[in-house]
């Protein structure tokens, strides 16, 4: 994939499929429980396509050759489906699809969920305190602040979840990977 090629899964319509899930936590005062697992299946598979996408892509840039092929030995032309592909650098793929599907795990499933989730109870919690409000008017205010509250959180989630796997795992795998480029 040349660099002027857009990620799907980044650079597309696609991406608003991370965030799924936020949505789902938005809406959970109003919406039935399962309405909110749905909403993390979608997310979770988001991830894992990613993950997956990401793994074959460094499975393709494994086998371009880094300097010119020796002369005396005949070279095998490599396709991104074929066997040698695989076999060329393993731990890179791993490596590829680990870290992608963590950081997406943490930074897109795991704490927006969590935050939104907090942030809408708490929010329905004093709404019910301080205000007067009829129970519907209060489940769709939480709705709306939990809805504005994604494009604050995501930036510095991104970036402590940057911090985290950068202080922590990929120390693991010795090579400070890039990370996955931020929603």
């Amino acid at each position: 994939m040349g660099q002027d090629e857009p990620d799907l899964y980044r650079d597309t319509w696609v991406r608003y499929l991370g965030y799924a899930n936020e949505v789902g936590e938005s809406f959970r005062p109003l919406v039935p429980v399962p309405v909110v697992w749905a909403s993390y299946a979608v997310a979770t598979a988001y991830v894992t396509a990613d993950a997956i996408d990401k793994g074959r892509k460094a499975a393709t840039v494994s086998a371009t050759p880094s300097s010119p092929p020796c002369r005396s030995l005949p070279t095998l032309p490599l396709t991104p489906v074929s066997p040698q592909v695989h076999a060329q650098d393993p731990t890179r793929v791993g490596v590829a699809v680990v870290d992608t599907f963590v950081w997406q795990s943490l930074a897109s499933v795991a704490i927006p969920g969590f935050t939104i989730n907090r942030l809408c109870a708490a929010s329905l919690a004093l709404l019910g305190s301080l205000t007067r409000w009829p129970l519907p008017v209060r489940r769709w205010t939480t709705t709306a602040l939990g809805l504005a509250a994604i494009p604050l959180i995501i930036t510095p989630i991104d970036r402590s979840v940057d911090f985290l796997m950068d202080s922590s795992l990929r120390k693991l795998y010795g090579t400070p990977g890039e990370p996955p480029t931020s929603h």
